[in-house]
């Protein structure tokens, strides 16, 4: 590519040493490409910021005979490329040539990217069938249309691509064909467009689609003047990737989220990588009180890790948690064998049933009394809730600080102060109120 200067006028956006196109004989794909070419010179763009994206169909073997930069990727994807472009950098040009099928395959992308009003052009090169893998029908393909995966007649009704675009947001949409002598026109004015512009352009695929249904030129004129052509739609909106932009200026240079650094203010006598299981069900604030151990265990200046499994659904099913405490940084967070296991519903004995069956006398199982017996090797301490008139939201606190007063791995002060870390007054009382009483559970 030659060096551009302030007086370099690019008379071709078109590489001699690639062309011929490899298209079929009277395939409207040359055609549009001519037309986009012409666009380019007329708007003189720096081939260095225009990108070509495409996918697979013949119409992605578009972008090798561009001198500017091109991107080419997975069937119906190229508007998600294209997308990605744009907002890594608002000041290329993004042009995506693709035909009818990607546009079916790929339609929630297309949806989106207009809904955003990201400032890409998307041409699809609409011949009414998959012409590249032997003339399937596709979302496009008229009604009673013959095609080789249809033929008694299409009974699906086409697509309207360009209606789709409007209602999802669109703010420039054409619908014309290859042959439009004001393509060039449209083309330049749609890649200058600043927000998302769409063009609907109607061909023959001379291989399949004209042969099977004897479509012509003067028939494709005709279905497009029903549908209505030209530019269809003009508005002018805040182009997404810009607007993102502006909108994150202000906090350029900062850290996504403000530091948070917790301080170490006791200590305990953790002195080995330890493992903490705390089983339960949904609503007995198993996570919330999972993670008021580790901030207690990174306030007494340990490494910390933390795992949650619990189902899609709300307020029902199991909740469990696994929490590792250790002085040491820790490479791996899995839990073959948990040092110690807090058990406090069925539907938390249902998903460590088999943890529970392997343990040995090292481990230490604090258990709701109602869940005795259990098959364990693990040393069993029972915890009597109903004696404690303990709430369901309340087990999961009063059995961590039953633990730790038991094992003096972390002192109690450090867990209260971990539970008013960042948590609501009410909270707060509620915690240290279930911490209290846990330390009777033993008694």
């Amino acid at each position: 590519m030659k060096e551009r200067t302030a007086e370099t006028r690019w008379e071709t956006y078109l590489n001699p040493a690639r062309l011929p196109y490899p298209f079929c004989p009277g395939c409207s794909h040359g055609l549009v490409l001519d037309h986009l070419n012409a666009a380019l010179v007329r708007l003189q763009l720096d081939p260095r910021q225009v990108v070509l994206v495409s996918d697979i169909g013949c119409s992605g073997l578009s972008d090798q005979y561009f001198v500017t930069n091109a991107f080419h990727g997975l069937h119906g994807r190229s508007v998600t490329y294209a997308c990605g472009i744009k907002l890594a950098n608002p000041e290329l040009k993004v042009v995506v040539i693709m035909g009818d099928g990607g546009a079916g395959i790929g339609g929630h992308h297309l949806i989106n990217a207009a809904r955003r009003n990201i400032g890409v052009t998307v041409l699809v090169l609409n011949n009414f069938n998959f012409g590249m893998t032997g003339g399937q029908h596709s979302v496009t393909t008229p009604h009673r249309a013959v095609t080789s995966t249809t033929l008694e007649g299409n009974l699906e009704y086409p697509l309207d691509l360009c209606g789709l675009i409007r209602a999802s947001g669109g703010s420039f949409i054409v619908r014309t064909t290859a042959f439009d002598p004001e393509l060039a026109d449209l083309l330049a004015q749609a890649i200058a467009w600043e927000g998302f512009a769409f063009l609907d352009i109607w061909e023959l695929c001379t291989a399949y689609f004209v042969p099977r249904n004897r479509f012509s030129r003067r028939a494709l004129e005709a279905a497009l003047e029903e549908m209505g052509r030209g530019l269809l739609h003009r508005e002018a909106r805040p182009e997404y990737s810009r607007a993102c932009r502006e909108a994150a200026a202000s906090q350029r240079g900062r850290p996504t989220l403000s530091p948070q650094p917790i301080p170490i203010r006791h200590a305990g006598r953790v002195e080995r990588k330890t493992s903490v299981i705390v089983a339960g069900a949904a609503g007995q604030k198993i996570r919330s009180t999972a993670t008021a151990l580790g901030r207690a265990g990174m306030l007494a200046g340990l490494w910390v890790t933390q795992r949650d499994d619990y189902p899609v659904t709300v307020q029902t099913g199991h909740s469990v948690s696994e929490v590792i405490l250790s002085p040491e940084e820790i490479h791996y967070t899995g839990i073959p064998a948990p040092d110690i296991v807090l058990l406090l519903a069925p539907e938390g004995r249902k998903v460590v049933g088999k943890v529970l069956a392997g343990l040995g006398p090292g481990t230490r199982l604090y258990v709701r009394t109602d869940l005795l017996p259990l098959e364990t090797g693990a040393q069993i301490v029972p915890l009597d809730f109903d004696r404690a008139r303990a709430g369901k939201k309340d087990m999961a606190m009063m059995a961590l600080a039953a633990m730790l007063a038991d094992t003096g791995l972390l002192p109690l002060e450090a867990l209260r102060e971990a539970v008013s870390l960042g948590q609501r007054p009410e909270i707060v009382q509620e915690s240290l109120a279930a911490i209290e009483a846990g330390q009777g559970l033993l008694r």
